[in-house]
């Protein structure tokens, strides 16, 4: 499947209160060929890689939770001993209070929701009573992910809590949009790391574990397939990496809210503009303040935006597409369209 038919096709990965019965359910560049060597790796046996399996299930599994948010199930991961639970957005939805339970068992446990941000498809809830001997997981550093590491993907697919599925990074830096169906955010969310680890409803807001035992993201979407009767993709999945849910969740936690999101954008009101032909052709601007990005750059309501940098931009989505691999205070080229004559500013990118 095509990638541009990937990110139109991306769900969110929560479960239906119900949904407990089994029924169905980048990097870029070449990687380097290491250096000869006359001497041999020794082989793994399958026994040793078992062993790391379980060692590791054993150490991490404690940490995953099951959220129960009423109309749906997800995941979460236990963040710090003060009993914060760091899940996705869509998992919460727009409920305020939830019942937990640890993948190992044990009575559900009352939270109450600290804080969303929707942007990112994050959340961070809080248990009313932290039990003796709550787990924090370990995160684990995103810039040493890479292509070909093994992974577990821990949570409760379909409600079944306490689920383990194994499977490699297949790629990094992935910049992907969430639909608006099932719950979803809408969100567009860059350096995701794609997992072949099968992930599936509920596992939303569970742990991406490698093995070392580290959490090194959130699994939060899955691509579908139309040709399967819009039936999840196999082996293709996609986690938010874990220093972006550690700048996220330390926000939250400290300030109840995000205070420095690290996205760049245009600070513009846009909507979709279709051509002749009725196919998007750009994104037309509907407010563009002037102390914005795009105001400070002469970008003005009635201009239509084609191109970030690079990029073609037919549709807000692939604007926000655009600008996820960008930071604020980057200076870009906008392409647009004026009355029908195309021109070109220089923008200082702002921040969401």
């Amino acid at each position: 499947m095509d990638l541009s038919r990937a990110r139109r096709l991306l769900l969110p990965l929560t479960a239906g209160a119900c949904a407990v019965a089994l029924a169905g359910g980048c990097s870029s560049g070449d990687a380097q060929r290491p250096e000869s060597s006359t001497q041999a790796a020794a082989p793994v046996s399958p026994n040793d890689l078992q062993d790391d399996y379980r060692s590791v299930i054993k150490d991490v599994l404690p940490s995953v939770v099951q959220i129960d948010a009423g109309a749906s199930l997800g995941s979460g991961v236990v963040y710090d001993g003060d009993g914060h639970i760091v899940t996705n957005a869509h998992v919460v939805g727009e409920e305020k209070t939830f019942r937990v339970t640890a993948a190992t068992g044990k009575e559900p446990m009352a939270a109450k929701l600290v804080a969303t941000y929707p942007e990112q498809d994050l959340a961070v809830v809080r248990l009313d009573s932290v039990p003796e001997g709550l787990k924090p997981a370990t995160f684990g550093d995103s810039a040493t992910v890479d292509m070909g590491h093994i992974v577990l993907a821990m949570g409760s697919p379909l409600g079944l809590s306490g689920s383990v599925t194994q499977g490699i990074v297949s790629a990094t830096g992935r910049t992907v949009s969430e639909g608006r169906t099932g719950g979803g955010t809408g969100a567009t969310i860059g350096n995701m790391v794609q997992t072949s680890a099968a992930i599936n409803p509920g596992n939303s807001g569970g742990a991406l574990v490698n093995l070392d035992g580290q959490v090194i993201g959130i699994p939060t979407l899955a691509a579908t397939d139309p040709e399967i009767g819009g039936g999840a993709a196999p082996g293709i999945g996609f986690a938010i990496p874990a220093s972006m849910v550690r700048t996220v969740a330390d926000q939250i936690i400290k300030d109840g809210k995000v205070t420095d999101s690290g996205r760049a954008a245009l600070n513009i009101t846009g909507r979709t503009v279709l051509d002749d032909a009725y196919e998007p052709a750009g994104v037309a601007v509907v407010e563009a303040p002037a102390n914005g990005a795009a105001g400070k750059a002469g970008i003005r309501p009635g201009d239509v935006i084609v191109r970030i940098g690079d990029a073609a931009v037919t549709t807000i989505t692939t604007l926000q597409e655009a600008l996820a691999s960008m930071k604020p205070g980057d200076r870009v080229s906008v392409g647009y369209e004026r009355g029908g004559t195309e021109a070109k500013a220089e923008a200082t990118l702002g921040e969401i």
